[in-house]
């Protein structure tokens, strides 16, 4: 069985799992890190360096904008929810293309739980005997697209339920606006209460909602770009397929029923569904008690002149919900180039594939710069290049669920990863708009910093991304990945694999909506392609250096900084209690110490 873990490539995309390997424990994922910086192996002659150096051009020099578009204009032609039969096209092009490139090729199945609506109504009734029934679907779309099937507007895993209550405005649905609520006498329960997104994910919102004895509860999006669109989304806690918490739901394995109290604890109790923000005008504009607070103005400056108080009523909402939760079968496709020097080392740059409607931004931007990398790369194979370490590129499904598609194969090959993976370089929307940002574990820092450089800069002339991103920046703030949003998600949090995630533009004003199209894209996003060909610039070099630099460049005094300004915020908080934390200190300056080490021999082996 021992021999079953140290050859892992085959069982990692064969669907097939082994219990007996054991999890590793955090701390051997990080002595693992510092032995893969240390990997025994001689310093590169000058004639290896000068190849890796005219590859890496190469790379960059194959990128056309026009092909990344072609990619981006197929993959979102139709609706593609994972789950349903459309999906399935996207599944196919992306693994034919995978193979057309000369890539080794495999598609890894998984049985999980999804949810879909199956009917939802929604009406305002006023004080003056007036009602209004409220859209549950944009209005307003080509119709080339408005008959294309877009699944209606909900959060998944929404228990179904009705209610006809008073409607009541709860802020962004926080503690501290339950608290404000109460100092103006306004009690929710018995109400449907009305929520702007922003201060908490849509879980924790209902979550709350439920605490304070709501019936249930409306989301919406707030501003004019959010006009007509209503953000789908998912409403589960945690990771991965409910069913199969902390393994993976392959054929065989076991799986929890639906009331199980492990799998209800995970889904609200109440039921909600998004809103649009002229929906949400209407309802908001007809309430009365006691005034918004000025605070919540402040913040909500297109609320300002339509909201007279937060109710309750005298609106009341009559709201239905009915929804669905079934087993459906989700695909990973996967592409390799195996290493030649080094193939157990594995390098992952991975992208979600599905998407509550056209998905151009939300993902397809990520998967359209993930096919041009394979292009690149089997361009670049059919000049003599091989990677010196395995890379493997990954196409996940059901990330819009709970990032399932990915955690469900980590799961799957948790003891591999952790002993084997060198990074996972994640891109989810690769372009929502203007203005480079990237996220890393600490290690990558400098790696990431580096391949800014080498990258032309999409919005200016004649400077790189690192230039630009310095220009706009006083301090470059690469942020850390700490939360639960994308699918480095369990590679970090599961595995503890160093990762990376970067994309265009902080926001865009089609999330999850049925104006996330190609013509969006085309009109707003990134009329030339030119920061997609950014994207797939950094993605790529950030996957070259890592399966072809013979030292990985990782660098752990980023790490060391870290780890000290933790200390740091952690002792101010503790000043007045009896804790000590001379041990953790300790610890932190023989990590220093040890990061400080590494780093001399990496210089002296290069």
């Amino acid at each position: 069985m021992a021999q079953l873990c140290s050859k892992p490539t085959t069982a990692m995309f064969t669907g097939k799992t082994h219990h007996s390997c054991s999890f590793l424990f955090v701390v051997l994922l990080c002595i693992l890190g510092f032995y893969a910086l240390h990997y025994p192996q001689s310093a590169p002659s000058s004639s290896a360096l000068r190849n890796a150096l005219r590859f890496r051009q190469t790379f960059l020099s194959a990128a056309t904008n026009r092909t990344i578009a072609s990619y981006l204009r197929a993959l979102t032609l139709h609706p593609h929810l994972a789950g349903t039969k459309p999906s399935l096209e996207t599944t196919s092009y992306v693994e034919t293309h995978f193979r057309d490139y000369g890539l080794e090729t495999h598609r890894v199945e998984y049985k999980t739980l999804l949810s879909y609506p199956a009917h939802a109504s929604l009406s305002a009734h006023f004080s003056n005997g007036s009602y209004v029934e409220l859209p549950l679907m944009e209005l307003g779309l080509p119709d080339h697209q408005a008959s294309q099937g877009l699944v209606q507007p909900y959060h998944a895993y929404s228990p179904s339920g009705s209610a006809h209550a008073k409607a009541v405005f709860v802020n962004y649905g926080r503690d501290e606006d339950y608290l404000a609520l109460a100092a103006l006498g306004v009690n929710v329960s018995g109400c449907v209460v009305i929520a702007r997104k922003g201060g908490l994910s849509r879980g924790a919102v209902v979550e709350k909602a439920e605490a304070n004895g709501a019936l249930a509860v409306l989301l919406y999006a707030e501003g004019e770009r959010f006009r007509k669109g209503f953000e789908r989304g998912t409403v589960m806690k945690g990771l991965g397929d409910p069913l199969s918490p902390g393994w993976a739901g392959v054929d065989g394995a076991e799986s929890l029923e639906l009331e199980d109290s492990e799998v209800l604890k995970r889904f609200p109790k109440i039921p909600s569904m998004p809103l649009s923000f002229e929906a949400a005008e209407i309802i908001l504009g007809s309430l009365a008690g006691a005034p918004v607070p000025n605070e919540w103005r402040d913040t909500a400056p297109l609320l300002q002149s339509k909201v007279g108080g937060v109710g309750p009523g005298p609106t009341t909402v009559n709201f239905t919900y009915q929804g669905e939760n079934k087993m459906a079968t989700i695909h990973n496709v996967f592409g390799l180039i195996r290493g030649l020097e080094e193939p157990d080392r594995y390098v992952l740059l991975g992208n979600h594939r599905d998407a509550w409607t056209y998905g151009a931004v939300d993902p397809n931007s990520g998967t359209a710069a993930l096919l041009d990398i394979a292009r690149r790369f089997s361009l670049m194979m059919r000049s003599g290049w091989n990677p010196r370490r395995t890379i493997i590129l990954c196409s996940w499904d059901a990330e819009e669920f709970g990032m399932i598609g990915s955690t469900e194969w980590v799961e799957q090959n948790l003891v591999n990863l952790g002993s084997k993976a060198v990074a996972y370089l994640n891109v989810d929307c690769a372009v929502q708009g203007p203005g480079f940002f990237a996220g890393a574990t600490p290690q990558l820092d400098s790696l990431l910093l580096e391949v800014t450089k080498k990258v032309k800069d999409p919005d200016s002339e004649a400077v790189t991304i690192y230039q630009q991103w310095t220009a706009t920046n006083t301090d470059i703030s690469i942020q850390r990945l700490g939360g639960v949003d994308s699918d480095f998600a369990p590679f970090v949090q599961h595995a503890g694999v160093p990762s990376v995630d970067i994309y265009y533009g902080r926001d865009f004003p089609v999330y999850h909506t049925a104006f996330d199209s190609y013509e969006w894209m085309t009109n707003y996003g990134d009329p030339l392609f030119q920061r997609h060909v950014a994207v797939a610039g950094v993605w790529g070099l950030l996957g070259l250096h890592l399966a072809d630099d013979s030292i990985l460049p990782f660098s752990y005094l980023s790490y060391a900084d870290q780890l000290k300004e933790g200390y740091r915020n952690v002792w101010s908080n503790l000043l007045d209690t009896p804790v000590t934390l001379n041990p953790l200190m300790t610890s932190i300056q023989e990590f220093v110490t040890a990061a400080k080490e590494a780093e001399i021999e990496a210089k002296c082996r290069n």
